[in-house]
């Protein structure tokens, strides 16, 4: 799956699903906005822009419907409970 990581702007970080044409946008105050279908195009567009966050709004966020975010696979491996973080107590 294709990845973009933005070093500036709001956007943190878009991830595109070229089988679904899902495209996850991962916001600097932690929030995951996801839409579908969306080109391909539109993500390499997206990632080559210089202000992304303005293309989103300009291209994107008006123009595809939103979606449940897809499962990130960048978190899936940190813990899940509290007895992840703190031990079980035993």
């Amino acid at each position: 799956m294709p990845t973009k990581t933005f070093t500036s702007g709001r956007i943190r970080r878009a991830d595109y699903d070229p089988a679904t044409r899902q495209l996850d946008l991962h916001w600097d105050n932690k929030t995951v906005l996801a839409y579908k279908p969306v080109p391909e195009e539109v993500f390499r567009r997206l990632s080559s822009a210089p202000y992304p966050a303005s293309y989103w709004e300009d291209r994107i966020a008006d123009e595809y419907p939103k979606a449940t975010p897809m499962k990130s696979e960048v978190g899936s491996a940190g813990p899940k409970t509290l007895g992840d973080l703190f031990g079980s107590g035993d």
